[in-house]
């Protein structure tokens, strides 16, 4: 089988998932790799081999000879890194958001589709054992027709991983609601079945604005996760600019007629993403996201005047190794897929882009009292291009 060439922008953090594309002589291998860090790009050519290409300049990676680019650089860069491969006629992997405005992420399909080019969005969760249960259980009618849902995610790692770096200014990342939002956000229009047409959100920066103590600007905030960085007000060497929320919380009416709600704390003592979907004939709801042994699915469909917590029907999942609970390499194996021969896929161009619509929008909100905001809908004509069934389409 010829092994499709991978090159990768942004090859160090998430640029690790790329490993999973990494199979020499059985159908993909990684031969590009391009990030500013030098050390990273050392520790690619141990991954890779030293006969990689490697590079601090994405355009020297683009003019290579490649099939498919996984681009998972910082999310301000997302807009500029995937509309130059998509120009450059590579298929694109690209790490969620899609990018941090509206625009952007309108900029980004128009490309893909005048260059005939493939676009794959990132949304791992749509690979998780949890939410494919849940969305099995929803359209097989488990719970009747969905009216309700709402997901509530517990950040034990937020002032780590979202207040040391680039995620802290809402220049380069817009907000939370946003950047970190972006998975939930998506999961229930997914799971709802629509897309937001309507919000309003709250929030603030509520708890890490007191903190005196910053990295120079000169400097790379460390956003590894320490647990005894505890408590929250006890953190060290934050971002120089902090002006993003550490609390969110978003209310939604979808196209559908759902209403759904999402809310975001950076400063809890424990990690915990919990959905609940609502039914005319039942509600179920996640415990655990899928990636702990543990993870499963109640589900309640009779009616009675107290609270169950066992449920009616509790679905145990099946732990599968690799990254984020098994959905890391179930994407990348997706898209490597698709890339080779197109077919039907789980995650979907459109549906990224309203899920930073939504965010975007809330996080506007959210900066002016609350207010109302329409979610601009995106072009008939490019939503009508990407939601052709894939295998249908001529590429």
């Amino acid at each position: 089988m010829y092994d499709l060439k991978i090159g990768v922008i942004g090859s160090g953090g998430r640029g690790g998932l790329a490993r999973y594309a990494h199979h020499p002589g059985a159908g993909s291998r990684v031969v590009a790799c391009c990030d500013l860090n030098e050390a990273v790009l050392e520790r690619n050519k141990a991954w890779y081999g030293d006969d990689i290409f490697t590079t601090t300049d994405y355009r020297e990676l683009l003019a290579q000879d490649l099939d498919a680019v996984f681009v998972t650089t910082p999310d301000y860069l997302h807009e500029e890194h995937a509309v130059a491969a998509l120009q450059a006629g590579k298929a694109v992997y690209l790490e969620k958001p899609m990018a941090i405005t509206i625009a952007g992420c309108d900029r980004i399909l128009q490309t893909a589709r005048d260059h005939n080019a493939k676009l794959y969005l990132g949304h791992n969760m749509r690979h998780f054992a949890v939410i494919l249960k849940m969305k099995e259980l929803i359209d097989q009618g488990a719970i009747g027709q969905v009216k309700v849902a709402w997901c509530r995610h517990f950040i034990a790692y937020g002032g780590d991983a979202y207040f040391k770096d680039w995620h802290a200014d809402r220049r380069t990342a817009t907000g939370l609601l946003l950047q970190k939002g972006a998975h939930d956000i998506d999961v229930l229009h997914w799971l709802c079945g629509g897309y937001t047409q309507t919000v309003t959100a709250m929030g603030g920066l509520t708890l890490y604005g007191q903190i005196t103590d910053r990295h120079s600007p000169t400097e790379r905030g460390d956003a590894s996760f320490v647990e005894e960085n505890w408590p929250p007000l006890s953190q060290k060497g934050l971002n120089p600019v902090i002006d993003v929320e550490d609390v969110s919380m978003m209310l939604m009416k979808l196209d559908n007629g759902v209403l759904a709600s999402y809310q975001q704390c950076h400063y809890t003592p424990d990690a915990w993403r919990n959905y609940t979907f609502i039914g005319t004939e039942g509600r179920i709801e996640n415990f655990g996201d899928g990636i702990s042994e543990d993870a499963c699915v109640r589900l309640w469909n009779t009616r009675r005047d107290r609270y169950s917590a066992q449920g009616d029907a509790v679905f145990y999942l099946e732990h599968k190794s690799g990254g984020h609970g098994g959905g890391d390499p179930s994407i990348v194996a997706e898209f490597l897929r698709y890339v080779r021969e197109g077919g039907a896929i789980k995650t979907s161009p459109v549906a990224a882009r309203y899920s930073v619509a939504a965010g975007y929008m809330a996080t506007e909100s959210l900066r002016n009292g609350g207010i109302p905001m329409t979610v601009p809908p995106l072009s008939d004509d490019l939503r009508a291009y990407f939601e052709v069934a894939p295998s249908t389409r001529l590429w």
